[in-house]
C-alpha cells in the first residue's frame, strides 16, 4: 500500500530506473543476493560520470598546476571548472570555494586560523547533536583559554534545544558551530534562524552540511552563514571535503601554510598538492545531480536551477521511503526509533534513521543483515556526544539506515522482512 508521501511523489518526474542505471556498483551481488546499499551516511555510491571524470584526469590532465605545458593547463582548467560547479552547488562565488582532504581536516585548519584571533575567555558554542568533527576542532581551542558551551537536545525527539542555544549565545560568543542535519538521527536544524541569533550577538556562524548535502539544496546566500563545509563523497562524489567561506573572512584570516604557497584566497587555504583527480570527480558529482534535475524539469535554464529541480524531486521520493521504513519498524516488537517519527514533521528530518531492537547489540543486527546483502552501519558514527547523551554508548550505539535517492521501496521491504526474521 502506498503512503500519502508516495502518492504525492511525481513518478514521471523522478525516474528511479534511470537513476539506478547511473550507479554501476548497485549491481553488486553478494552470496546470490542483490546488494542493498543502505549505508549512504557513511558515503554514497558514485555514478559512472564521476568514475569517467577521474579516469579522464589521469589520461589527459595528470600534472601539477601552473606549469607551462598542456596537461598542467588542463589541470588548471579542471580545478577552475570544479570550483565553479561547487559555487553553483553552494550558491556562492567560485573564489569562496576551498577544496581540502575532508571535512574534519578542513575544520581543524579553519579552527586554528580562527583561534589566532581569540583570547582567553572568548566562547564558542557547539551542540550535542553534532558529529565530533564539528566539536573536537573547536574544543581544541580550549588549550588557549577559549570556553566551549555545548547546547543540549530535547531527548524525546532528538531535536536541538533552541532555548538552551539562546541562553548559551552571549556577547562573549565568537563562533557558533552547528550541523545542518544529524548524521545519526536525521534531525534537520533551523540553520537560518540560528545564524540570525549568532550574528545578532556579533558571532561567526559555521555550518557542517555534510549530512544534509545529499538530501536538500544548500543556499549559503539565503542562510547568510560565514562558513559551510560538506563532503562530496556524501553526495555521490569522491572522498574529499569542500568549504564555503565568505570572501571577507577567507581574505582576512591567516591560514597555516608553507612559505612558498600563494597568499591569494582561496588557494592559500588549500595546503599542499591537492588530490586533483578527485577534484575532477567533484565537478562530475555536481553535474550528475544537475542532469537528474534537467530530467525532472526540462525547463530549467542553468545548473543552479537544475540542482534545485533535482532536490525537489528527490526530497519527495526519499520522504516516501522513510515513511514506509518508519511504519514498518514501528510494527516490529521491541524496536525503539531515535528522532522524529511523526509524519507531519518529516520536513524537520532527512531520510536517515537510527534504532535499537530490544537488547540486541547493533553489530549483531548489522552482521545478520550484511550476510543477506543489506548494508547498514552500527555504532555511534562519531556522533559521540549524542550517543552518550542518549545513554547508548555503553550499549554499542544504534543501527543506522541511511536512505538516498537511488534506494527503492523494494529494498526497504527487504530490510523490514530481514529484521522481522531476526526478531523471531
Amino acid at each position: 500500500m502506498s503512503t500519502p508521501a508516495m502518492q504525492g511523489t511525481d513518478s514521471k518526474a523522478f525516474d528511479i530506473a534511470w537513476v539506478r542505471e547511473q550507479f554501476p556498483s548497485l549491481s553488486l551481488q553478494y552470496r546470490r543476493h542483490g546488494s542493498a546499499f543502505l549505508d549512504g551516511p557513511a558515503g554514497t555510491q558514485v555514478p559512472k560520470q564521476v568514475m569517467d571524470a577521474v579516469q579522464y584526469y589521469f589520461l589527459g590532465a595528470n600534472a601539477n598546476t601552473y606549469g607551462a605545458f598542456l596537461t598542467s593547463r588542463r589541470a588548471n582548467e579542471m580545478i577552475a571548472s570544479s570550483r565553479a560547479a561547487m559555487a553553483d552547488f553552494f550558491n556562492c562565488d567560485p573564489n569562496e570555494v576551498v577544496f581540502g582532504q575532508n571535512m574534519t581536516t578542513i575544520t581543524f585548519a579553519l579552527s586554528r586560523a580562527i583561534g589566532r584571533e581569540l583570547k582567553t575567555g572568548d566562547e564558542i558554542v557547539v551542540t550535542t547533536l553534532d558529529h565530533d568533527a564539528n566539536v573536537a576542532p573547536w574544543r581544541a581551542l580550549e588549550e588557549k583559554g577559549v570556553v566551549i558551551q555545548q547546547v543540549d537536545i530535547r531527548e524525546a525527539d532528538c531535536t536541538l534545544d533552541i532555548n538552551d542555544l539562546k541562553r548559551k549565545i552571549t556577547p562573549k560568543t565568537k563562533l557558533v558551530a552547528v550541523g545542518y542535519a544529524s548524521n545519526m538521527v536525521g534531525t534537520i536544524n533551523p540553520v537560518a534562524e540560528i545564524t540570525k541569533l549568532a550574528h545578532a550577538a556579533g558571532s561567526l556562524m559555521f555550518v557542517d552540511a555534510v549530512h544534509y548535502a545529499p538530501h536538500g539544496l544548500i543556499d549559503v546566500k539565503a542562510l547568510d552563514c560565514d562558513f559551510l563545509v560538506c563532503s562530496p563523497y556524501k553526495f555521490f562524489g569522491p572522498h574529499m571535503g569542500t568549504l564555503y567561506g565568505k570572501k571577507e573572512h577567507l581574505e582576512r584570516l591567516k591560514p597555516y601554510k608553507v612559505r612558498p604557497a600563494t597568499d591569494i584566497s582561496p588557494e592559500c587555504w588549500e595546503t599542499g598538492t591537492q588530490i586533483q583527480e578527485l577534484i575532477a570527480g567533484i565537478a562530475a558529482a555536481v553535474d550528475y545531480i544537475a542532469e537528474l534535475g534537467r530530467r525532472c524539469d526540462p525547463t530549467v535554464k542553468n545548473r543552479r536551477e537544475a540542482l534545485h529541480a533535482a532536490y525537489r524531486a528527490t526530497h519527495g521520493y526519499e520522504t516516501s521511503l522513510v515513511t514506509k521504513l518508519i511504519e514498518g519498524l514501528l510494527a516490529i516488537p521491541g524496536v525503539q526509533i531515535f528522532g522524529i517519527t511523526d509524519s507531519k514533521r518529516f520536513d524537520e528530518r532527512c531520510s536517515t534513521l537510527s534504532f535499537r531492537l530490544g537488547d540486541h547489540h547493533p553489530t549483531e543486527i548489522a552482521t545478520f543483515l550484511g550476510e543477506r546483502g543489506i548494508f547498514t552501519w552500527d555504532g555511534n558514527f562519531y556522533a559521540l556526544n549524542l550517543s552518550e547523551r542518549l545513554g547508548l554508548e555503553q550499549k554499542g550505539g544504534v543501527l543506522r539506515v541511511g536512505l538516498v535517492h537511488y534506494n527503492t521501496a523494494e529494498e526497504v521491504d527487504r530490510l523490514l522482512s530481514a529484521l522481522e526474521e531476526f526478531a523471531r
